[in-house]
């Protein structure tokens, strides 16, 4: 019994490196040689100890041997195959989140043999993809070390660890990008299922609102567009779609902090620590997000350690591991809800608050409706005004055509009158000049006959 149980322990730890399980196993073991011995003397695992430091110890020489070219690391100080200063300076240049700048330095002369270290591991680890994503984590693990102890190497003259941080930021995304297609959910863990339960768990939790989980929100009436989390319900759902590690904390931080402008817009007082848990629960089940069990897997396998256990991202990513957890756990009494409610609600037998939303939609109807009554009536107005504005020009427009109208009949009768008149002149004149004719006539007969 304890033979077999000591090669169940062995081949757990070997392959599957699982903490939980391997405590578990452990205890199972110490019991059954404790019943075996029949004095319950303790055990010591002095072999599984020294097993378990050889295997730690092969992958460590694996990684030395394919970033250095030997088992053991190189002694401190210049190295004779290349110019350690010269990698140092174009280094210790770089901008602060120039990660184009760290791939141009990496293909340059002076780091032909860091890159061909890391093109070398990247091959390796991906034709050996089909090894247990545990061990998979572990090698790339020991190569973020071995990278950061190349860099650390230099005593005074080296990198200081603000820099040895950025480039293992660099280094990660540029590894991770890489072998994202072949350890992201992979085939000898059971993520995907974790991944569908979780998301049919979040499924049948949609009911829950922010009154449940006392999640500050504005009283004021909002609509889906206005939703003060939902800036915060993107940034989670974008996670899914980075590669690197630091790439998806990014998402969970910008995440986070919508939660607090969210909070701070909702509440007068600035949010606790409780405030933003809740705030974060609620964020995650409006949101569901795709793969989130596999992609928290991800960080927290393939991520640098200093990014999860220190700073803000790592506070963010801490509580997202908190709020899967109570989603995981929740039940009845964390809803301030009785058992026979909570499975109610888990039935839809219940619906949350359906009578104030009655209320809520009746008073929204009631609302809408005095609105556009309001709008009616103003605009029966404006129509009446305008019917009035066009009588008035109507009006206006009929007393200048009879004004018009008038003006011309006086002025047709004028002329009429001028017409006659000039006729009357006309004919006055003929008159005279043919009695003119005539007494000129007369006197020309008459001088006439007087000469005879």
């Amino acid at each position: 019994m304890a033979r077999f149980l000591l090669q169940v322990l062995e081949r757990e730890v070997t392959y599957k490196w699982n903490p939980k399980t391997r405590h578990k196993i452990k205890c199972l073991f110490v019991a059954a040689l404790c019943r075996m011995t029949g004095d319950g003397s303790p055990v010591t695992f002095t072999k599984f100890e020294e097993k378990k430091n050889a295997e730690k110890g092969r992958r460590i020489n694996t990684v030395r041997r394919l970033f250095w070219g030997t088992p053991s690391p190189p002694p401190k100080g210049p190295e004779p195959s290349e110019s350690f200063a010269a990698v140092l300076k174009a280094y210790q240049n770089l901008e602060p989140g120039d990660f184009t700048g760290f791939l141009k330095l990496l293909k340059s002369p002076a780091s032909r043999r860091l890159q061909s270290r890391c093109t070398t591991f990247l091959d390796t680890m991906e034709t050996n993809h089909d090894l247990p994503v545990q061990k998979q984590s572990d090698l790339v693990q020991d190569f973020y070390q071995s990278f950061a102890e190349y860099f650390s190497r230099g005593g005074t003259s080296g990198f200081h660890e603000a820099q040895i941080t950025q480039l293992m930021e660099h280094l990660e995304k540029l590894m991770m990008t890489r072998l994202h297609k072949w350890v992201f959910c992979h085939d000898s863990c059971d993520d995907e299922q974790k991944d569908l339960a979780l998301q049919r768990r979040i499924r049948s939790l949609n009911w829950v609102t922010p009154e449940m989980l006392a999640v500050p929100f504005p009283n004021k009436k909002t609509s889906a567009s206005g939703d003060p989390f939902l800036p915060a319900i993107t940034a989670i759902i974008e996670m899914d779609a980075k590669r690197a590690p630091q790439d998806k904390l990014a998402c969970v931080s910008k995440c986070s902090q919508h939660i607090f402008e969210a909070l701070s817009t909702s509440n007068s007082e600035p949010a606790n620590a409780d405030d933003f848990l809740s705030g974060l629960i609620y964020v995650v089940l409006k949101a569901n997000p795709p793969r989130l069990h596999s992609n928290m897997q991800y960080v927290i396998r393939f991520g640098l350690p200093h990014s999860l256990m220190a700073g803000e991202s790592g506070y963010y990513f801490t509580n997202l591991s908190c709020a899967v957890a109570f989603i995981e756990k929740l039940d009845g009494p964390a809803l301030n809800l009785t058992p026979e409610e909570f499975e109610g609600y888990m039935q839809r037998r219940y619906t949350p608050g359906v009578g104030s939303r009655r209320q809520q939609v009746a008073s929204d109807t009631q609302q809408l409706l005095d609105e556009l009554k309001g709008r009616q009536e103003r605009l029966d107005q404006g129509v009446d005004a305008l019917k009035v504005e066009l009588h008035q020009w109507v009006q206006a427009v009929h007393s200048q055509f009879e004004e018009v109208t008038t003006q011309f009949s006086l002025v047709q009768q004028e002329l009429s009158s001028q017409a006659e008149n000039s006729q009357d002149v006309s004919s006055l004149s003929d008159e005279v000049s043919l009695q003119e004719n005539s007494e000129d006539h007369s006197v020309v007969t008459a001088q006439g006959v007087v000469q005879e």
